[in-house]
């Protein structure tokens, strides 16, 4: 079962998101709570994922973000942004969020996602992703740094890592590569260490900032 905690500081939104996710077998959102209760609350229930908007009035998401990623064992983050060129996506980035989600996300795909995350895979809208490459990386499709670090990738890696970049699990890109999860695992934190960052989403951006993927959009969109 996969326990899931729901934050945003509407009622009908938490109500909305409840209702989708215990609608599946193998998804539970164990609790919907405003802001202010976030941290507690994880704490308290110690939900495997955290769907926490990006901007509420009562707390900040971002700091909400910063306090779970100090736990010795946090939850996975996804962020939710009703997706207006949102100027946080930045520093939820480089905080450790695991992705973003819009809040009008087709219901039918909302457990999917639940599940790529829950496996490990990277979770961005496609709108969101574009922003992203375009906003936060800049529109120039290569840069020196970013070029180095993937040049220290192994052949396997690069293919690891583009294959991250389809918005692939950890088990679905062992499916492809014909290779087992957990040695797809031991890929995927040495592509983390090669690259100096601390997440799938992070690994995925450089390597859009790098080249090493498609155009903008057609990658991390899962």
């Amino acid at each position: 079962m996969i326990r899931v905690l729901v934050v945003d500081d509407e009622a009908l939104v938490r109500t909305g998101f409840t209702h989708i996710l215990n609608v599946s077998d193998d998804i539970r959102a164990v609790a919907a709570v405003s802001g202010g209760q976030a941290v507690r609350s994880v704490r308290e229930l110690r939900p495997d994922i955290v769907l926490l908007d990006i901007r509420m009035p009562d707390v900040d998401g971002l700091t909400v973000l910063a306090e779970l990623r100090r736990m010795p064992d946090p939850p996975v983050v996804a962020m939710l942004t009703t997706f207006d060129a949102d100027e946080h996506v930045d520093a939820a980035l480089r905080s450790g969020a695991a992705g973003f989600l819009l809040k009008d996300t087709d219901p039918q795909q909302l457990p999917y996602l639940i599940r790529t995350l829950s496996e490990g895979g990277t979770v961005l809208s496609a709108q969101v992703t574009r922003t992203v490459v375009d906003a936060y990386l800049g529109r120039s499709t290569r840069e020196p740094d970013a070029i180095r670090l993937v040049a220290r990738l192994s052949g396997r890696e690069r293919g690891v890592l583009a294959l991250m970049g389809e918005g692939l699990s950890n088990m679905d890109i062992g499916d492809r590569l014909h290779l087992s999860t957990g040695t797809i695992k031991d890929h995927v934190s040495s592509v983390f260490e090669k690259l100096q960052v601390d997440n799938r989403v992070q690994a995925v951006l450089l390597a859009e900032r790098a080249g090493l993927l498609g155009p903008s959009g057609n990658g991390a969109t899962r």
